[in-house]
């Protein structure tokens, strides 16, 4: 009679490792799905904070244009200033002014802000500058003796040192400079090479204020420094534009101003540059001889005040 084969429940002992092994392996892994941070995290599960996949397909806008706008950039504060026809000033000879917005490039002025008058000392600025801006390019720091001379070209208007730097700069040369760095599009060399016979435009000096506050006159290194020495002005030079303003704001004013008497025009040629904050400025005026520095210098502060708007 045959034999009946038993079969052992639960097979072979290497079955029931086998078995064990991949229980133990597939609760891991459901484990590690559900440890947050894990690599086999589920996707679909919702963080704190984030929406599940089925709130994106709901909530998330169908059109580029049902997205929110932007909220809107605050609008700049208007400058100091406004154009105004200034006509009626009563001033004698030629005038003419310029402002230019720092912020925005924008320039507002008077119909012949692109006329031209010789500078006298406000060039002084460029002169300085351009010679603080050579030296430390070339890696050199300007001796304390040079800053002491600077610092007397910009304060005092000393006519002396001023020539000492032109002539080391190049003489017309450094105009020429001037011209091409600050991207004066008026103004041109005077005629005899000499500075104070530069020709500016009222818009060019505000363009020139411009480049001495934005650091392309002087440079990184001494832009600060210049500016400094402008609001230090001193002196026969202080008048005009800043003049025109609270005695709280004066001093925060950068200036170079300039002032000649042309015998052979017959002619009072004065010039005011100003920088703000967030403009510059330029006047120019040419009158008879006969009246003297005050009289333009008054102007120039006449002017401004013209224009300025009062809060």
């Amino acid at each position: 009679m045959a034999r009946r084969r038993r079969t052992k429940r639960g097979g072979t002992p290497a079955g029931r490792i086998i078995l064990i092994a991949a229980i133990l392996i597939g609760l891991v892994v459901v484990s590690l799905r559900l440890l947050p941070g894990s690599p086999l995290q589920s996707q679909a599960a919702a963080r704190w904070g984030e929406p599940t996949p089925a709130d994106r397909a709901t909530s998330a806008p169908t059109d580029r244009r049902d997205r929110p706008s932007p909220s809107p950039s605050p609008s700049l504060e208007p400058l100091p200033f406004a154009a105004t026809d200034l006509d009626d000033l009563g001033i004698e000879g030629w005038y003419s002014w310029s402002v230019l917005d720092r912020r925005t490039g924008e320039i507002i002025g008077s119909d012949n802000m692109d006329e031209t008058s010789t500078t006298a000392s406000l060039i002084k600025s460029w002169i300085v500058a351009d010679f603080l801006r050579r030296t430390a390019d070339a890696g050199r720091t300007p001796t304390d003796a040079k800053l002491a001379d600077a610092t007397k070209i910009i304060r005092d208007s000393d006519n002396t040192r001023t020539q000492q730097f032109y002539t080391s700069l190049g003489g017309s040369a450094s105009i020429k400079r001037l011209l091409s760095t600050c991207k004066l599009t008026d103004s041109s060399v005077a005629s005899d090479g000499g500075w104070s016979r530069t020709n500016l435009s009222p818009r060019d000096i505000a363009r020139l204020g411009q480049c001495i506050a934005d650091g392309r006159a002087a440079g990184p290194k001494w832009t600060e420094w210049l500016l400094d020495e402008m609001r230090l002005v001193r002196g026969a030079g202080d008048f005009g534009i800043r003049k025109a303003f609270p005695a709280a704001e004066r001093r925060t004013i950068a200036i170079k101003n300039g002032w000649v008497d042309r015998t052979r025009e017959q002619e009072n040629h004065v010039n005011c540059l100003a920088i703000g904050d967030t403009w510059t400025m330029g006047v120019m005026l040419r009158y008879p001889i006969e009246k003297g520095y005050e009289y333009g210098m008054q102007n120039c502060q006449k002017i401004t005040a013209a224009l300025l708007i009062r809060p």
